[in-house]
C-alpha cells in the first residue's frame, strides 16, 4: 500500500477493509486517508455494504467516479478479496482525486475553445504566399492552367485579385507566367473583371 502511495501521491487514498469482525469498522490500514477523511476503524462505502450483503455479485470494479462529503471527485477503484470457500472477506480500494485535473481540463478546453477555422498559410518569403494562391486558384478551377479556358483563367484571376495576390511585389509576371497569358491580356482580363471602361468603373 505505501508503495501505491509513494507512486502516485499524496491524492492516491489507499484502503484496506477486513469485514471479518463486521463492517461498522472495516477498514484495518489506509495510505492519504485525508482523501476521503477516512482512517484506521472508521467503516467502508455503501458499494462494500452491498458485496458484503449479497445484493451486490462482488465483481471488482475499477475506473469509476465517486464524490466525497466535501465535493472532490475521485477516480475509483475496488478489488474485492475472498477466501478459500469464494466468500467475500474484504476489499483493496484505490481512490485517485482528480478534482485538480478536472479544473485544469476544463480550463484548457476554455483556453482552447475555437469559434471558427481559418486556412492560414505562414510563410517565410512572401514569393511562397504567392505560390501558395497560385495552387490554391488551380483547385478552384480544378484544372491545369494549361487546360483552363480564358473562362477558366478570369475565375482563376479573380480569386487571386480578391485574395490580395496583386499587391505582391512583381506577382503580375508570375501570373502572367503561371496562367501562360501575357502582360496585356492580365490586364485586360483584369479591367474586364473589375469593371472598368463599361460604366460600372
Amino acid at each position: 500500500m505505501k508503495l501505491i502511495a509513494r507512486q502516485f501521491g499524496d491524492k492516491c487514498e489507499i484502503v484496506l477493509h477486513d469485514w471479518s469482525e463486521g463492517y461498522d469498522k472495516s477498514i484495518v490500514a489506509i495510505e492519504n486517508g485525508h482523501v476521503s477523511g477516512r482512517k484506521v476503524g472508521d467503516p467502508g462505502s455503501n458499494l462494500g455494504l452491498e458485496v458484503m450483503r449479497g445484493s451486490s455479485d462482488g465483481t471488482s470494479q475499477y475506473n469509476y467516479v465517486t464524490r466525497t462529503k466535501d465535493g472532490k471527485t475521485l477516480r475509483s477503484s475496488s478489488l474485492y478479496l475472498t477466501n478459500d470457500e469464494g466468500e467475500k472477506i474484504g476489499a483493496l480500494c484505490i481512490n485517485f482525486d482528480i478534482s485538480d485535473i478536472l479544473t485544469a481540463q476544463k480550463t484548457l478546453g476554455y483556453l482552447s475553445m475555437i469559434e471558427q477555422e481559418q486556412e492560414e498559410k505562414f510563410v517565410n518569403d512572401v514569393s511562397e504566399l504567392l505560390e501558395y494562391l497560385l495552387q490554391e486558384s488551380v483547385r478552384l478551377i480544378g484544372k491545369a492552367p494549361d487546360d483552363m479556358s480564358k473562362e477558366d483563367k478570369m475565375r482563376a484571376l479573380r480569386f487571386l485579385d480578391e485574395k490580395g495576390a496583386l499587391l505582391i511585389t512583381k506577382s503580375g509576371t508570375r501570373i502572367c507566367k503561371f496562367l501562360g497569358i501575357s502582360k496585356f491580356t492580365l490586364y485586360n482580363y483584369l479591367d474586364e473583371l473589375r469593371g472598368v471602361g463599361n460604366g460600372n468603373g
